[in-house]
């Protein structure tokens, strides 16, 4: 590998973490903008139904998109990969916002159709959300 390509690969990676942060920063601005609906008092069980959303939602953004290691997320991706028998591929592409889903092929990996993508991200939200609610205390 020669100079020029390792530091031209160092400056994608750390742009790519820059749009990673970017993406998280911009969200959590919009949650914190203050609304009226936070003003009403709501139940212990409604509080904790809006905190494992949170979590599976920052579980799917960035854990699932990023490919960690976690144990949980080995887990979803196990229980996912089994219920559609498929194996898939999230990513978000450096010049786009929206997400990416490309099944694994013998041919390499394929994007997958919009009516299949809108599938496997139900699955996947609700088996994460499943997952999330399992092991939170």
């Amino acid at each position: 590998m020669t100079p020029r390509s390792y530091y031209g690969r160092n400056m994608l990676h750390s742009y790519d973490k820059q749009l990673i942060t970017a993406r998280r920063l911009a969200r959590y601005r919009r949650l914190m903008r203050p609304d009226a609906a936070d003003a009403i008092s709501i139940s212990v069980e409604a509080k904790r139904n809006q905190l494992v959303e949170r979590v599976a939602k920052e579980v799917v953004e960035n854990l699932l998109i990023s490919g960690s290691a976690n144990p949980v997320v080995q887990r979803i991706r196990a229980q996912l990969e089994a219920e559609l028998n498929e194996r898939y591929v999230f990513e978000y592409p450096i010049s786009a916002q929206e997400l990416r889903v490309l099944k694994e092929t013998t041919d390499g990996p394929l994007e997958v159709g919009p009516e299949e993508k809108m599938e496997v991200l139900n699955r996947l939200w609700k088996i994460t959300l499943d997952t999330v609610d399992e092991t939170m205390l």
